[in-house]
């Protein structure tokens, strides 16, 4: 297993004390800095599910204006989550190839002000869906409770159980577009939520297994830096199988017509066959890369099918 990174060895990291030193400093960060702590490209993905729930739940034309208050009440409440999570994995962050010139490891931020946007953005998020309806709002805190305490805080520093249950937050924001239009979580609203809480697990399992080096010696419980590539690839493959299964049951409950299921179903047969030959390459690093991909083009192309078939 890996070996947590002690309270005594973070502290006395020169990495630390250049935080540190950036606090008494007042050391001020560029705008980019600012922009980069609530990663836009995690705000931009979430919307993007977030509008499927939307366009599944309209029936005839969008209410637009619901629909951008929403949009503009989830953006800011995943914007929350982002800066708490740079808040706090900036102590383990910095022993990472990937994360190390982020702007709170690398100091060029101030760890409180960036914990003050998190709240600030959460408080502001929360005020506007309540706007839109109580239980969108609740939803929006449900999923930041979620990544931010028993994601960030907890499951990812103790147990490999850590992207299952983080997956809870990726997959709320489907439903709170549902919820932001139609007022209610049904059959349809579960499946959403469903097919992203699965969809997630292989995603991040891929990346974990690009990154196990370094989230090992970070001290991050992720299943490859703990268990190894074999058994993170078995899971990767079941989470695959069960994913095809689910998605295509949106068809079932007749929200999405023939071009979801024929598009889905090819797509899900291809991701199937990427992972199983994850078994049979001796170059782990370039199956857990091709895997990584595919889950990005299932998820675009997952909204785009259920787009063209709701026209």
């Amino acid at each position: 297993m890996g070996t947590p990174i002690s309270e005594k060895n973070v502290c006395e990291n020169p990495a630390n004390r250049s935080i540190e030193s950036s606090v008494t400093s007042g050391v001020k960060g560029e705008w980019r800095d600012y922009v980069s702590v609530t990663k836009p490209g995690i705000v931009v993905s979430n919307l993007m599910t977030f509008f499927v729930g939307v366009w599944l739940a309209a029936d005839g034309p969008l209410p637009l204006g619901t629909m951008l208050m929403a949009m503009l009440g989830s953006a800011l409440i995943i914007m929350s989550g982002t800066c708490l999570n740079n808040f706090i994995d900036r102590d383990l962050d910095q022993f990472m190839e990937r994360t190390k010139k982020r702007a709170l490891p690398d100091g060029r931020l101030n760890p409180q002000s960036v914990l003050m946007m998190g709240i600030i953005f959460g408080i502001l998020g929360s005020i506007v869906l309540l706007l839109v309806n109580t239980l969108t709002a609740v939803l929006g805190l449900v999923g930041l409770f979620f990544y931010v305490v028993v994601y960030t805080m907890w499951t990812k520093r103790t147990t490999t159980l850590n992207t299952l249950i983080g997956s809870v937050s990726g997959a709320m924001p489907p439903m709170m577009g549902y919820a932001a239009i139609s007022g209610m979580i049904d059959l349809t609203a579960w499946m959403l939520f469903g097919i992203l809480f699965i969809w997630q697990c292989p995603h991040f399992l891929a990346l974990a297994m690009r990154r196990a080096d370094e989230y090992r010696v970070a001290g991050f419980q992720m299943l490859p830096a703990v268990h190894g590539f074999a058994v993170t690839k078995r899971y990767i493959l079941r989470y695959t199988a069960f994913l095809v299964l689910v998605s295509v049951m949106l068809y079932a409950l007749g929200e999405v017509g023939m071009v979801y299921l024929i598009g889905m179903t090819v797509l899900g047969i291809g991701y199937v066959i990427v992972n199983m030959m994850g078994f049979f390459t001796k170059d782990d690093i370039k199956f857990a890369r091709k895997s990584f991909i595919y889950s990005l083009v299932y998820l675009v192309m997952f909204t785009v099918f259920i787009l063209i078939d709701r026209v």
